[in-house]
């Protein structure tokens, strides 16, 4: 024998040997990470309300994927990037975690999706919205499920602009997340023949909002871009209103959670137009899922919420399909799957980890309108993923072959 053909016969051997290992479960259990915000301000939105999601979902697929038991774990990163990083390397290096889901923060998300593809180790980031995980985060086995700042900004840009309100300021929160978004904003706004007349910034979960809301008054613009979230976006509108300004400018929030709505209410929050991933009470699927959920939590799910439990079934889906919990070959199957749940309709995860499904344009009821506690939307229109979501032409992800 050469030792070429030594050089040859050993490399088939190895390969062999990794694909053996490969196949199966790791550990002899599936182990889901939910990394969240579980004390702050995105603890409604995702928090123990997405630990529970996915419990339901490990529970309603059987508990075991390939005849080895599946466990959910949980841990809070109280939305520091170096406690979020700190866990998911502990996780994923110490603890046998195979997946981790929600990461509830974009920063953090970034971190977690660098972590993931130096290891091989898959990453569904439902709950952070930075277009930048699909985009210089992204990885073989990162997947951004829910939404993101170019979903949410473009529907509900183009429905204001359509009404012929041009004049648009923004105030938006000081992290990556308002600064992509306020970008995002503005490039939509431009588009479509209107000016951004100026944006402010405001600290993270601010506690005064007045010379916010009065830079954005002086302004004399039409329309009011609000790039934050949760609490920071409840009491923007609240200062607003206080100081009258909901009864002349319209007020786009980017970000608004069923949550949110639920704490603001109808009487403040009534008329406010935004897009949507889930809402509850939108067909058979979502209002039967959706009353378990509250059955065991005593609310309504947020869309982060209903995209874990989405995300974690569609996971366990891929492993059986797979007949392996390998990062890379689950993520692979992921992407080969079409998903339509109680969550996704007409979904898709693209090359760059995008996962694509329709949006909802929704606008709160009135208190007269509504028949009871949560029913707070009217769905004036559904978007097609494709129209959505950022195409692959504006992609900068490493994994993205342009045509």
């Amino acid at each position: 024998m050469t030792l070429r053909t030594s050089t040859a016969a050993a490399s088939l051997l190895a390969c062999a040997t990794l694909a053996v290992q490969a196949a199966g479960i790791s550990d002899d259990k599936v182990r889901i990470g939910v990394l969240s915000d579980m004390s702050g301000q995105y603890a409604d939105s995702g928090g123990k309300g997405s630990v529970e999601a996915a419990k339901m979902a490990v529970e309603d697929f059987g508990a075991k994927v390939l005849g080895k038991p599946v466990e959910v774990v949980f841990a809070d990163h109280q939305n520091k990037a170096d406690i979020g990083g700190t866990k998911a390397r502990q996780w994923w290096d110490a603890e046998g975690v195979d997946m981790i889901v929600d990461i509830n923060n974009s920063a953090i998300a970034g971190a977690v999706f660098t972590m993931a593809k130096e290891r091989g180790k898959v990453a569904i980031s439902t709950g952070a919205l930075s277009t930048g995980l699909t985009n210089e985060f992204c990885g073989p086995t990162s997947i951004h499920y829910t939404v993101d700042s170019y979903s949410l900004g473009k529907s509900a840009v183009q429905s204001i602009l359509a009404q012929g309100k041009k004049d648009w300021y923004i105030v938006a929160v000081d992290y990556a997340y308002g600064k992509v978004t306020a970008a995002t904003v503005t490039d939509f706004v431009k588009e479509g023949g209107g000016k951004v007349l100026g944006t402010v910034y405001h600290p993270f979960n601010a506690s005064d909002f007045s010379s916010f809301m009065m830079q954005a008054q002086a302004s004399k613009a039409q329309v009011i871009a609000l790039a934050n979230a949760t609490q920071d976006t409840v009491n923007s509108i609240k200062t607003a209103r206080e100081f009258g300004m909901t009864k002349n400018l319209t007020f786009v929030p980017q970000l608004i959670y069923i949550n949110d709505a639920h704490a603001m209410g109808l009487e403040l929050g009534q008329g406010l137009t935004f897009a949507t991933a889930f809402y509850w009470d939108r067909n058979d699927a979502s209002r039967e899922w959706a009353k378990k959920y509250q059955a065991r939590m005593k609310k309504m799910p947020s869309m982060n919420q209903a995209s874990v439990y989405s995300a974690v079934t569609q996971y366990l889906k891929a492993i059986e399909a797979a007949g392996t919990d390998d990062g890379l070959a689950v993520t692979k199957q992921l992407k080969t799957m079409k998903i339509n749940d109680m969550f996704s309709q007409n979904g898709y995860v693209r090359e760059d980890g995008r996962m694509v499904h329709d949006m909802f344009l929704v606008q709160m009821k009135t208190p007269k309108e509504s028949k009871g506690p949560w029913d707070y939307y009217k769905i004036l229109d559904t978007i097609p993923g494709e129209q959505a979501f950022q195409p692959l032409s504006k992609s900068t992800c490493s994994l993205v072959t342009q045509k």
